[in-house]
């Protein structure tokens, strides 16, 4: 019998984030992951975000404690404001290093990398992990208006899979939010059983 694929996910939060929030629907992470873990051997599912520090109370911070407790690998780091040349103030908070770094690191143990992004930044990462041996499916969407994928990034995976062709499988009924109980954890808020993408502030 043959192995099974040993697969990891990379999601770039921010960005998948602007992508179903484009398309108008809701991400169920837990069934995210279980869809995954049906395909293969799963062997990591990371969540990459940038933190706003100094805001007492974050819409993602009950995400990221969920995620946390529930089978995900997250990656976190503060943004940094910054002006630019009109004076404007600007946040910043790129994990495409990040994320890349974790990628070729885990290059050697698997051979199915599932990018979560629409970034034409990965492009040189997904060729990279091409010359390693590694297959490349990007989650994006193309029916949105503009697409949220660039189309070097397309071009260079190995397969694209358009979102909406997941929605049914990851996506979140509306009505579960009123009909599931809140969780606690230890040492941490009570947080939703499986909460949905956080607000505006991450984009």
């Amino acid at each position: 019998m043959q192995n099974p694929e040993r697969t990891a996910i990379f999601i770039d939060g921010a960005n998948l984030y602007a992508t179903a929030k484009a398309l108008g629907f809701d991400i169920d992470y837990k069934r995210l992951l279980k869809e995954f873990q049906g395909r293969g051997n799963l062997l990591r599912a990371f969540y990459y975000t940038a933190l706003i520090e100094d805001q007492e109370y974050s819409s993602i911070r009950p995400l990221i404690d969920w995620l946390d407790y529930n089978g995900y690998r997250v990656v976190t780091k503060p943004t940094k404001e910054f002006v630019d040349s009109t004076g404007r103030r600007k946040v910043k908070g790129n994990m495409d290093i990040e994320l890349a770094i974790d990628a070729l690191e885990l290059a050697p143990f698997i051979n199915h990398m599932v990018l979560f992004s629409g970034d034409g930044d990965f492009r040189s990462l997904v060729e990279a992990m091409q010359r390693r041996g590694v297959r490349v499916s990007v989650v994006s969407t193309i029916t949105s208006q503009p697409p949220m994928v660039a189309d070097e990034l397309r071009r260079q995976a190995d397969e694209f899979i358009d979102i909406v062709q997941l929605v049914p499988r990851i996506g979140r009924d509306p009505s579960e939010r009123a009909e599931r109980p809140p969780r606690t954890f230890e040492r941490r808020p009570t947080v939703p059983a499986s909460p949905t993408e956080p607000g505006d502030e991450q984009r």
